[in-house]
Order: C-alpha cells, then sequence, then structure tokens
C-alpha cells in the first residue's frame, strides 16, 4: 500500500471510531459529521491506491463515488452520508441549530452508512 494510502486509510479509520465514541456522549451532529469523514477518506484511499491518481479536493462523496464502481446499495449509503458535511456544521444549512437537527436515531444510521462504506474500502485495498 502507497504510503499516501495509508494515511488516509488511517484516518478513516480513526473518524470512524470518534464517531462511534461521540454517539455514546450524545453529540449526534458531530457524529454524523465524523461518519461522513470517515466515509470520505475512506474513498480517497481506494482512489489514490486503484486509480492512481489524487483525489479530487473536494467533500461531495457522491463525486468521489462515481470514480468508482459502487453498488446502488453504497450509493445509496452515500447519498445519506453526503447532507452531514453542511447539515451537521452550519447552522443556514440545517435549517437551525446543528446540535438540535441529530437524534441518537440518525447518528446510528450515519455510523451504519460510513460502515459499509469503509467495510468495502478494505475489501478494495485487500486489508
Amino acid at each position: 500500500m502507497r504510503g499516501e494510502t495509508r494515511n488516509w486509510w488511517t484516518q478513516a479509520l480513526a473518524d470512524l471510531e470518534a464517531a462511534r465514541a461521540i454517539l455514546l456522549i450524545g453529540q449526534y451532529y458531530v457524529c454524523a459529521f465524523l461518519c461522513h469523514q470517515a466515509a470520505e477518506k475512506a474513498l480517497k484511499a481506494v482512489i489514490i491506491e486503484k486509480l492512481r491518481e489524487l483525489p479530487p479536493k473536494n467533500h461531495n462523496l457522491l463525486r468521489l463515488g462515481e470514480r468508482l464502481s459502487l453498488t446502488e446499495g453504497l450509493q445509496a449509503a452515500l447519498r445519506r452520508l453526503n447532507p452531514a458535511y453542511t447539515n451537521a456544521r452550519y447552522p443556514d444549512a440545517a435549517n437551525g441549530v446543528p446540535a438540535e437537527a441529530f437524534d441518537e436515531g440518525m447518528a446510528k444510521d450515519h455510523i451504519a452508512y460510513s460502515e459499509r462504506v469503509v467495510e468495502w474500502a478494505r475489501k478494495q485495498l485487500g486489508l
């Protein structure tokens, strides 16, 4: 595995682990954002390793997913995770306070979606 791939992959795993920990203290909006970040970094690791190119400098999971051969289930997971990049951070994007816009069920769903993406990436990277 290339060094740059390993860096993106290691951070993807750290973000997912942080999301799980944050869920336990009830900061659901932070959990959702970290799930987005874990998926993004896992996809970027695969782009680097498999496509042998630098990943696009954007945070749109749908655009990143277009570069890879994903199942409909994974594409659906990306569609669910993608809005958290802004909705979990900005009141104008969340139509209110992000800390009030996410609940435990939503955060658990985000973790499940992120885990699916990370597991797919793990297989693509041969880990």
